[in-house]
């Protein structure tokens, strides 16, 4: 017990180092005009194909199943006029980031933790290392800043495609009129929500990368390895997830007054 509690501790500061060089890495480099735009593009086009899809997928079933669970409660309650509110600022402070999150942990990250492991157990890594090239500086430092672009535009997209399915659902089923559904989202919303689903994709974004980032570097075994890496990588990353989304969300609640608009 005691030995698997000092790997945990060792394993989040290593994580906690990694995030901190590769993001290092990317200021300096974007200011020294070095930065390898060329391997940004690339992954960043790889994430939007492996990820844009399954995202829309889950996020249309997503807007579905909260419209009708919320739907039918205000039904029960009386307050199908509130229905715009709470499915509108439930999207937005939790649903779209936690979307965008297992998104980027499970297609994205489980794909760059498969990578880099495979170099790693090509020693790929290592012959960077003897040619004086830093593979954070190289490979993960482009991946991070990767992954954040497209964490921020996939939670746009998530956002509308969960939001529109819930006004299709409710006004479509004539349980509320499209001016009250709208009347009261914009009545309860705040444009801090949808910065708070930025702040969270993009926080998101950072610990999935770097998890899949550190457990590809670290892989060992061959072709196993890199798959018992993957699974850890994707595990660790969602319980990460779900802590940091508890964390933030409940400072938001703090810190950021309620009301109506």
């Amino acid at each position: 017990m005691v030995d698997r509690s000092r790997k945990g501790v060792v394993t989040s500061g290593n994580l906690v180092i990694l995030g901190i060089e590769a993001v290092g890495f990317i200021v300096v480099d974007i200011v020294k005009r070095r930065f390898s735009w060329t391997e940004f593009m690339l992954q960043a086009w790889f994430m939007t194909r492996v990820s844009l899809l399954p995202t829309i997928l889950v996020a249309i079933p997503f807007g579905v199943i909260t419209s009708v669970q919320i739907g039918a409660v205000a039904n029960q309650i009386g307050a199908t006029s509130f229905s715009g509110a709470v499915n509108g600022i439930g999207v937005l402070r939790q649903g779209a980031p936690l979307v965008t999150s297992l998104m980027i942990a499970g297609a994205v990250g489980s794909a760059i933790c498969s990578d880099l492991g495979a170099r790693t157990v090509r020693e790929e890594i290592d012959a960077l290392k003897v040619m004086g090239i830093s593979p954070v500086q190289r490979l993960v430092a482009p991946r991070v800043l990767a992954a954040l672009v497209v964490a921020l535009l996939l939670t746009v997209i998530v956002s509308m495609a969960a939001m529109i399915t819930a006004f299709i659902m409710n006004v479509g089923g004539g349980s509320i009129s499209a001016g009250a559904y709208l009347d009261s989202f914009v009545s309860f919303s705040q444009p801090t929500d949808f910065a708070l689903a930025e702040f969270k994709a993009l926080v998101f974004g950072l610990i999935a990368t770097v998890v899949a980032s550190h457990k590809g570097l670290g892989a060992s075994g061959g072709p196993k390895g890199v798959a018992d890496a993957v699974n850890q990588a994707v595990v660790l990353s969602v319980i990460l997830l779900a802590g940091a989304n508890v964390a933030i969300t409940q400072a938001y609640v703090m810190l950021v007054p309620q009301g109506v608009a």
